[in-house]
């Protein structure tokens, strides 16, 4: 396998994107518990995201507008994370590809690090136009595993939503039931 490997740093680099997005989206969407560790991807996005989405909506003068576009973040946040996590494996395998020596046949043109891509894009959401094919045994078997992982991650998250609907549904609710008491918006006081 080494012979056939041309870009060492951009396959190696490939395969630590697709365990980085894989075990994030895992620990985000699968695993049960709570994961207690410093780093992790979808961490650091929540908390760039919010402080962008907070500054943003506090420059609206109306608090009504104000508080409803905070509550958009949360549902908007999740999708915006998993089209993320997508882009991330897609060019993980693009990377993994264009290492691989881009060994693909390509209708009308050169095989580049954009065809690698490509076929990774159209691969990933099992698309399979057939102008780009893979021509090694590698770039074969990247194609087959990219298709397996990317209908498995999109049949995860398609899975996981109505989940994470039903919480932010039930947390509403457990909201609009303290606007009786405290009022609204609901507040400590």
């Amino acid at each position: 396998m080494q012979h056939m490997i041309q870009a060492p740093g951009a396959f190696i680099a490939g395969v630590a994107i697709f365990l980085i997005v894989l075990w994030d989206a895992f620990e985000a969407i699968i695993l049960p518990r709570r994961v207690t560790r410093k780093f992790r991807f979808a961490r650091l996005f929540y908390r760039s995201t919010w402080s962008l989405w907070k500054f943003a909506t506090g420059l609206l003068s109306s608090r009504k507008s104000r508080e409803a576009l905070l509550g958009f973040y949360g549902p908007l946040s999740l999708l915006v994370l998993v089209g993320v996590w997508a882009v991330g494996l897609v060019v993980g395998f693009g990377l993994m590809q264009y290492g691989a020596g881009s060994a693909v046949v390509v209708t009308g043109g050169q095989p580049s690090f954009q065809t690698d891509m490509y076929l990774s894009g159209t691969t990933f959401f099992t698309l399979g136009l057939g102008d780009v094919i893979p021509r090694s045994g590698l770039a074969r078997v990247l194609v087959v595993v990219e298709a397996g992982f990317g209908f498995g991650f999109l049949a995860a998250v398609i899975g996981y939503l109505p989940f994470i609907y039903g919480s932010f549904s039930k947390r509403e609710v457990d909201i609009s039931l303290l606007d009786s008491r405290a009022g609204t918006p609901p507040t400590a006081g």
